[in-house]
């Protein structure tokens, strides 16, 4: 019999010896940390063949609604776990403070928390004085019997407060004429001010960006704001990225110790290392590219016994011979994690001597890598692949354009040299590689690229969207390869890895999928596992629709985020059953840590993975996954800004765009030229009440019917512009359809939304 957890209720026993839905729920409620399914399994003593049907019992729940959440953090649906990090987001009428839980992945609004003063918690910590509007903290959470008369469903009782560093309070201060102003917002989800008394204002100027403080004041401790620190005027040329590293906390100088061990690095000798500098190795990147991290080469395979073969070698910068672990340079990089691409500037993760220096394949200089020499038989498939630290030197320098140009038959004066000997063979090794990617079929989603060009002023001169070019494709595909065989190379070396996994999607966002393809009359097949290739005949089909582009948006959407793991789950979205990150260590601590882990398994010198990091793998992926999303969240909020900016002196003007998001409060239009997305709110709409009707992803009037849906093409006014916040206000132009969308159930009364008076 099964060893249950001390105060759950046993219930009639199960033949297959199994715990029932209630002890299952009861454990996962009572348990004081995170519960996934390995602790669920330890506590209830399953073992050898219980596990099948145990896996099978949960999976039952989640199709059921019982459960949510992943396989190493599971809780009752609609719920939250015992233990979670929450942001304090407001007061109550009786100044208790109110909260909500900074990761909430299940549909609908994250739930309020209550935090009540008078309530019991650890001795560490002091509500009044230690926890105010913006912190985060760790807390535990009590699930109450039924909500109270406020509507609240959830109690907290904190734990601690997390650094306020981690989320900084970041706004544009206003100067008033007599002393003191206002911090306007650069925060678009909390547009308010924040008033500054004379004094305060510390060494703000009219229009810095700022790092402000709140003090409570008064008997409900209202927060008056007091600046702490002056970061820079956004306004100034290429500085807008300013308030994006300065509000996510991204490290943009380098500590003088870090730069002083850099400068003292010294290039590497030949000697231990294979001679690859006559090979005519190229890289091939976009031509504002700065650092060069990957080269690439390819020929016919000179083995009979592979006719029609190609040789490819892939070189990348040997990042791990000048990073040693343990150094200022290492510490500075993990705490990085990643380097950080804006339109008017790069973060980078390792100081320019590195990544613009010593680890950049330039043209024509001698530079240390690490390479792979991988076979392809004529069909495209891998038949073998070894890895070398080499020497190597760069025989030119092509961007993706003058490379697919040469290939068209307009070859420049430096890539014309190299066509025969160079770029027919890649294209031709590519030409089989591509033929064996097509029969994986990876997801293939077609989401163009906006990219943004900055005039002289660092102001938005043109949004364009490149060509996708079959250069692209071929580096896109030559790295793909080259991250499969390290991780492969490490696996039969049984080196710890640290994989790039990719889950496939939930349930949840699959069954929202399933609706809003139902009001396109297409499905998604039913059965429980499905691959890359069941989306790629949604998207195909969608192709032939005048929204081809919001079903590859919202089929993006469904899937689950990408992530750094030392349990390997594969990869869904490129169909792969192991993959890691081992192709640009110059911008991603990942790959760095790939490639000591390979010079650790083949004994390849120094800068080896240690054993003391080995033990912090899982510590640092969980750590550089969280800093990839500091980093995506950054790079999109500069972007608004931006366009925010750019459009702000066109108040008034209208535009084309298509409806990318519907909610209860409104509409999120992405327009159609710049990508720019803003919102109308439900209140601005005809003088009607609104139902927001989930399923189908639509707002219908009440009593007109007018029906406004995702995907519809709409006009809009630009009413309001905030270029701090990056926020975007439009009114709608264009009439609802009628007759779409079935009325609500009585159920949804509470859901419309009536238009205000204006």
């Amino acid at each position: 019999m099964p060893r249950r957890p001390k105060g759950t209720k046993s219930g009639p026993p199960r033949r297959d010896g199994l715990p029932g839905q209630d002890e299952i729920l009861e454990f996962i409620r009572t348990s004081p940390g995170k519960v996934g399914k390995r602790e669920i399994a330890r506590a209830f003593g399953i073992s050898g063949p219980q596990r099948i049907d145990f896996n099978r019992l949960l999976a039952r729940l989640s199709e059921e609604g019982a459960l949510s959440g992943d396989r190493k953090s599971l809780h009752k649906k609609g719920g939250l776990p015992p233990v979670a990090v929450l942001e304090v987001t407001g007061r109550d009428e009786d100044g208790d403070l109110i909260a909500k839980p900074a990761v909430w992945e299940e549909a609908g609004e994250r739930p309020s928390v209550l935090l009540p003063t008078r309530s019991a918690r650890g001795p560490e910590v002091d509500i009044e004085a230690d926890i105010g509007i913006g912190d985060r903290i760790l807390a535990r959470i009590t699930e109450l019997a039924e909500a109270d008369v406020e509507g609240y469903r959830f109690e907290a009782s904190p734990i601690k407060r997390l650094p306020r560093e981690k989320r900084r309070l970041i706004g544009i201060f206003r100067a008033h004429k007599n002393g003191g102003g206002i911090i306007e917002p650069v925060d678009r989800k909390q547009l308010r001010s924040w008033s500054i008394h004379k004094g305060d204002e510390g060494p703000a100027k009219d229009g810095d960006l700022v790092r402000f403080d709140l003090a409570r004041k008064g008997r409900f401790h209202v927060p008056q704001a007091r600046v702490l620190e002056s970061l820079g005027n956004p306004d100034d040329q290429r500085q807008i990225s300013l308030i994006a590293v300065h509000s996510h906390g991204i490290p943009d100088d380098f500590p003088e110790s870090v730069i002083t061990e850099s400068d003292a690095l010294k290039e590497p000798a030949l000697s231990g290392r294979t001679d690859l500098r006559s090979v005519p190795l190229v890289t091939i990147d976009p031509p504002d590219a700065r650092d060069h991290d990957d080269a690439v080469y390819a020929e016919p395979d000179p083995d009979p016994r592979n006719a029609g073969g190609w040789v490819v070698l892939v070189a990348i910068a040997d990042v791990a011979h000048f990073v040693r672990p343990g150094s200022r340079l290492d510490r500075e990089a993990q705490l990085r994690g990643n380097s950080v691409y804006f339109p008017d500037r790069v973060v980078p993760m390792l100081p320019e001597r590195i990544s613009n220096n010593l680890c950049s394949l330039r043209e024509g200089e001698s530079r240390a890598c690490l390479c792979v020499r991988m076979i392809f038989d004529k069909d495209g498939n891998k038949r073998g692949h070894t890895f070398m630290r080499a020497m190597m030197r760069s025989a030119a320098k092509l961007s993706y354009q003058e490379a697919q140009a040469a290939i068209d038959g307009r070859p420049s004066d430096k890539a014309g040299p190299l066509l025969e000997r160079v770029l027919r063979p890649l294209w031709a090794a590519y030409a089989a590689m591509a033929a064996a990617r097509d029969r994986r079929a990876p997801l293939d989603l077609d989401l163009p690229e906006r990219k943004i060009l900055l005039d002289e002023m660092g102001r938005v001169a043109y949004v364009v969207t490149p060509e996708r070019l079959t250069a692209h494709r071929l580096i896109e595909e030559f790295m793909i390869q080259a991250n499969i065989a390290a991780a492969e190379m490490l696996e039969q070396r049984k080196t710890p890895v640290v994989y790039r996994i990719h889950d496939q999607p939930s349930k949840e966002k699959l069954s929202s999928l399933r609706e809003f393809l139902d009001t396109l009359g297409m499905k998604l097949p039913q059965q429980s596992t499905l691959k890359p290739g069941h989306f790629n005949g949604i998207l195909a089909r969608a192709k032939t629709l005048p929204v081809a582009d919001l079903v590859n948006e919202v089929v993006l959407r469904s899937q689950s985020q990408a992530e750094y793991n030392i349990d390997n789950i594969g990869h869904f979205g490129l169909n792969l059953r192991r993959y890691a990150h081992f192709t640009s260590p110059i911008r991603r601590y990942a790959d760095l840590l790939v490639h000591r882990a390979l010079v650790k398994a083949l004994r390849l010198g120094e800068g080896a993975l240690e054993d003391a990091e080995i033990g912090r793998l899982a510590e640092v992926s969980q750590q550089i996954s969280d800093a990839e999303r500091r980093a995506m969240a950054a790079e999109r909020e500069t972007v608004d800004r931006l366009i925010a900016a750019h459009l702000a002196d066109r108040i008034g003007a209208t535009f084309t765009g298509r409806i990318a998001g519907v909610t209860r409060s409104g509409l999120f239009v992405r327009l159609k030229d710049t990508g720019a997305d803003g919102f109308v709110p439900v209140s601005s709409l005809h003088n009607d009440f609104y139902y927001h009707i989930e399923a189908q992803h639509a707002l219908v009037g009440k009593r007109t019917g007018e029906t406004f849906r995702l995907g519809d093409t709409v006009e809009v006014r630009l009413v309001e512009a905030i270029p701090s916040a990056g926020a975007l206000r439009f009114e709608l132009l264009t009439e609802g359809k009628k007759g779409r969308v079935a009325a609500p159930h009585a159920g949804d009364r509470n859901k419309f939304r009536r238009r205000r008076g204006r």
